[in-house]
């Protein structure tokens, strides 16, 4: 990569400080960053950073009693340059415009370092599943899916699951497009049921993206994953997955983990298998392991991002590592399972105190990969088998991965910065070659 001569720009970092959003003020300020490497000028910066797009909407739900209530949707599409819009939906109390503005930003910048043919996109209700009954969340999802309906296909926007959303959702989803259309489009959402043409390897892609970004950041500070120690914390989908590879695959020693209720630690090593057997057996909570299980002691979240190990996995929620626990980081090696767990602040810090972090951006992009896939698939009405995911899989993550640490050894980054660096070039390219219309 070539660097343009740099020309600060008006307002610069210090803009990322009107978001009140913490993934949004770390987005902005790293694409703020990139661009002085870039030498952009203000007009560029704010083409980057301005969605094309956001839509808010009403959803209307009746519910079960017989009383109706209307919830507020949101559809993001952050930029479509190098392709259609590309993101998830979450189910959550709090969802907010800016938040999903925010993860439709980050959305741009991780399918283009991963170099795919997509553009960002995010979307979500501000909406507490757990007090829907099945059809009350039936009747949302559809309404919903109508309401957006005009912004999305699979050449324009293609959702796909993320918090509290599954592949259910995504076939409720899908069905009601096909209503409204008239017309099978098995593209037009990803991370559906295989039945209703998933792909094989899409539920645990985000978790073995991470593991490949785990191992080639190891080899490259010279860790061996097989006598390594791990901390995960988060034990939802991705952080369960992960650890469950990194035990079995790398044999690798998990010492602690966690969810909404705490940390569990064991110092000789979690037996991980059985670790997922107990949360399944939960409702997938954690609360309670250490009766169940000799040897496992209770800790905070924070004590846990403070353990002596060798790799930290944060793969629960934004804003995790920050001002006051990034200090006590002792981890060689951060992978970032959640989308922004570290803020700026705490990135600084890291950075400051040599400790190799590979971002979200890049360590988690295994999941919008493998989606990726599965709308190739569904464009040709094709399946591929497990074993041709799991190879293209790790191509890409590879090829990402070294242009990335590259970068950051030419220019003397540190691999978030350089990931940014990358992200926005190709998507600056893809929009400065196809001009503006009209």
């Amino acid at each position: 990569m070539t660097l343009r001569q740099a020309n600060p720009t008006p307002g610069g970092e210090g803009d990322a400080a009107h978001y009140t959003d913490p993934m949004l003020a770390m987005a902005n300020y790293q694409l703020d960053l990139a661009a002085k490497h870039l030498g952009f000028d203000q007009g560029m910066l704010d083409w980057l950073r301005t969605p094309e797009r956001v839509l808010e909407v009403a959803v209307p739900v009746k519910m079960d009693d017989g009383s109706l209530h209307t919830y507020t949707g949101y559809r993001v599409q952050h930029s479509t340059a190098r392709g259609p819009a590309k993101g998830g939906i979450r189910y959550h109390p709090n969802v907010t415009k800016e938040e999903v503005v925010a993860l439709a930003t980050l959305m741009t910048w991780k399918c283009s370092v991963v170099g795919l043919p997509f553009g960002g996109g995010k979307g979500g209700i501000a909406v507490d599943v757990r007090a829907l009954s099945r059809a009350e969340l039936e009747r949302l999802t559809r309404r919903y899916a109508f309401m957006i309906s005009p912004i999305v296909g699979s050449r324009r926007d293609i959702p796909a699951p993320d918090v509290d959303t599954d592949g259910q959702i995504m076939a409720w989803f899908d069905d009601t497009v096909t209503m409204i259309r008239g017309e099978a489009d098995p593209a037009v959402v990803t991370g559906k049921p295989l039945d209703l043409g998933g792909s094989l390897g899409r539920g645990e892609a985000t978790s073995r993206g991470m593991a490949h970004c785990t191992e080639f950041a190891a080899g490259r500070l010279g860790i061996d994953l097989s006598k390594a120690t791990l901390a995960v914390q988060g034990y939802g989908k991705v952080g369960r997955f992960y650890a469950e590879i990194m035990y079995n695959d790398y044999h690798s020693k998990v010492v602690a983990v966690s969810d909404i209720s705490g940390a569990y630690f064991c110092g000789d090593g979690l037996d991980i298998n059985a670790v997922s057997a107990y949360a399944k057996q939960h409702n997938g909570g954690l609360a309670g392991l250490t009766d169940a299980m000799s040897g496992v002691e209770f800790i905070s979240n924070e004590a846990l991002l403070a353990l002596d190990v060798d790799v930290l996995a944060p793969a629960a929620l934004e804003g995790q590592i920050t001002a006051r626990t990034a200090g006590d980081v002792k981890a060689k090696l951060v992978v970032e399972g959640a989308n922004g767990p570290t803020t700026i602040e705490g990135n600084t810090i890291l950075n400051d105190r040599g400790i190799v972090a590979v971002p979200d951006i890049l360590a988690n992009a295994g999941g919008v990969t493998v989606s990726y896939f599965e709308w190739v698939q569904g464009l040709q009405f094709d399946r591929w088998d497990l074993a041709t995911v799991d190879r293209r899989l790790l191509n890409v993550m590879k090829e990402s991965f070294d242009n990335v640490w590259d970068v950051a050894q030419q220019h003397k980054l540190g691999l978030r910065e350089a990931a940014f660096l990358v992200a926005v070039d190709r998507v600056a390219e893809s929009m400065t070659v196809r001009g503006l219309f009209p």
